[in-house]
């Protein structure tokens, strides 16, 4: 018996080559996890590469000076739609912090836990002051509707600034399911936008010309204080300047309504020539809603002459003197027969969906304008346009003069009379353009101009870039006499914030920042949803395959090993018996 429990050296190497063995493979699943806790790969398979950041992104990561600190106070228990936007934010930051290593810190943290109501109230008065909103989130539970208060922004911290970013779009008219999708395809860009932004050693700066009867006061107030935050803004009055300084990254022309004259014209035209940028926004009839309210029934939407018509002609573009009717548009209160006011759509006021694939657009949700011109494109050599908006396919143009009545609200519109659809109203133009006043100028006007700072230039050196918009009211804000001043882009009839301020931030990023993080818009997240009428149909098919194949799986594997095994150890017993027979013979 003790022979039998006796090991002979042979067996005792083979249990310490055991031992070894699992001792290594236990020291490797260990290093592999505490590694694993440090650093975060991974492979993207996604077909639009929704987890791989882009070049421009990545050397800026690498090249980052200081550390980041991204504060997400979007935490805590929430539906499924903002916990995966809760995991979507942590993967991103951490694909941000495979790139940039220990330059980039973040933490999850609920600024409201914990605190009383007053102490509550005093931190969301601090966090609106730096732009952020505490919001309220309705929540359908088994009990009823419930309330919850959170916030969908994350705080960003870099060089000594800091610079608030919001996680949530709220796009109108879009399902939670395509609001989370949008919101994951725009973290990257507004992540990385805000730490560029950030490390700029100097701010762009803005030019917003004056002179003309341009928009300018209350209804310009929210544009033109929101501007300082990213770029250094002047007001520049261009009837009383020689020239435009070239220290202006772009200049800003928004609905004037005087004509310009032959020395304003050029002082534009050889800023552009210079390399300059110019975003403008044009609008050539008179047509607004005070004035059809100050005259009703009706008014006529007449010309302005703003003169410049072969200005723009010889960048590209011409602005024609018309109105876009379009019946995908904004609701404007009216009352019918002395009752109460009631909302009906006005063709005047077009509601624009981006579709155009260009970084400015991609991802934006819907713009509105108000009375605003269709714009036609021009053969120019050298000169490149893209349409960033356009009309609906229910849309069509009535020329000036237009009779602009309320009473057109009474008619239902055939959509059969809307056959001008997919109207241009602005243009991107990028480009070596040529001067408008190319042999048009005296040549003792030529002389006195090389005399000065800024000679005469009859076309650019190099490629530059202007966006030119006919929408009316676009980079407006209404104003409220209970609220005060309105947000950008906000229509008080239907409570919806468009996207106009997105509009105008990403067309001066456009225009002034070349470091191509603005091209990290384009990124898409698609949306693929289950057909709804087959997961009713199938629901017990494929919860069955879901749950009974794995199992018939694992048995069916567990059969075949049990089977296998058995059918190896009784060969070796039938090759091993003989050995013993002889044996025992002997």
């Amino acid at each position: 018996m003790k022979a039998e429990m006796t090991k002979t050296p042979k067996q005792k190497q083979k249990q310490n080559q055991a031992t070894i063995r699992i001792v290594i493979m236990a020291c490797i699943v260990i290093c592999v996890n505490v590694l694993a806790s440090y650093v975060h790969k991974g492979i993207d398979l996604t077909k639009e590469n929704r987890f791989s950041l882009s070049p421009s992104t990545k050397k800026m990561l690498r090249n980052m000076p200081e550390v980041a600190v991204v504060d997400v106070y979007l935490k805590g228990k929430f539906p499924a739609e903002l916990q995966r936007l809760q995991e979507a934010v942590r993967e991103r930051l951490n694909s941000f912090k495979d790139i940039a290593g220990n330059k980039v810190i973040f933490r999850f943290s609920d600024p409201l836990e914990g605190k009383s109501d007053a102490e509550q109230k005093q931190i969301a008065h601090d966090l609106d002051n730096k732009g952020i909103r505490v919001m309220e989130l309705k929540d359908q539970g088994e009990e009823g509707y419930s309330t919850k208060i959170f916030i969908p922004y994350a705080l960003v911290q870099y060089n000594g600034k800091e610079m608030p970013v919001m996680l949530l779009e709220d796009p109108p008219g879009s399902t939670p399911a395509e609001k989370i999708s949008l919101a994951e395809s725009l973290l990257e860009f507004k992540f990385a936008n805000a730490i560029s932004q950030m490390q700029l050693k100097a701010r762009p700066r803005i030019a917003y010309l004056i002179g003309n009867d341009e928009e300018f006061g209350i209804k310009t107030f929210d544009m033109l204080a929101s501007l300082p935050h990213y770029y250094d803004v002047d007001t520049l009055d261009l009837a009383h300047i020689r020239q435009i300084p070239l220290v202006y990254d772009a200049i800003i022309i928004n609905e004037p309504k005087t004509p310009f004259t032959g020395p304003e014209k050029l002082r534009i035209d050889q800023y552009i020539m210079h390399g300059g940028h110019v975003l403008w926004n044009v609008n050539v009839l008179n047509a607004s809603i005070d004035s059809l309210e100050a005259h009703p029934p009706q008014i006529m939407a007449m010309e302005y002459g703003l003169e410049l018509d072969e200005l723009l002609f010889k960048y590209g573009v011409r602005i024609n003197a018309d109105l876009v009717e379009d019946k995908q548009c904004l609701p404007l209160p009216r009352v019918m027969n002395g009752g109460a006011p009631v909302l009906n759509k006005w063709v005047f006021f077009p509601m624009l969906n981006p579709t155009a694939d260009h970084p400015i657009v991609r991802n934006m949700g819907f713009l509105f304008g108000k009375f605003t011109n269709s714009i036609d494109t021009l053969k120019v050599s050298d000169v490149t346009k893209t349409v960033l908006l356009q009309s609906s396919n229910i849309s069509r143009v009535a020329s000036a003069p237009v009779r602009v009545s309320l009473s057109m609200m009474n008619y239902e519109m055939n959509d059969a009379q809307f056959n001008k659809p997919y109207r241009p109203v602005a243009v991107l133009l990028e480009g070596k353009f040529t001067s408008a006043f190319k042999n048009r100028l005296a040549p003792e006007f030529l002389k006195f101009l090389a005399d000065s700072s800024l000679p005469f230039k009859q076309a650019c050196d190099s490629s530059t870039s202007m966006i030119v918009s006919s929408i009316g009211d676009l980079f407006g804000n209404a104003y409220s006499t209970t609220s005060g001043v309105l947000p950008m882009g906000y229509y008080r009839y239907d409570g919806h914030l468009y996207a106009n301020k997105t509009f105008l931030f990403n067309s001066l990023q456009y225009l002034t920042d070349h470091s191509g993080i603005l091209e990290t818009r384009a990124k898409q997240v698609k949306l693929r949803l289950l057909d709804s009428s087959r997961v009713k149909d199938e629901k017990t098919e494929w919860q069955l395959i879901n749950v009974g194949v794995p199992v018939a799986l694992v048995l069916m594997f567990a059969s075949g090993y049990l089977f296998f095994r058995k059918r190896r150890y009784e060969t070796k017993l039938t090759k091993s018996a003989p050995d013993k027979n002889e044996k025992t013979l002997s």
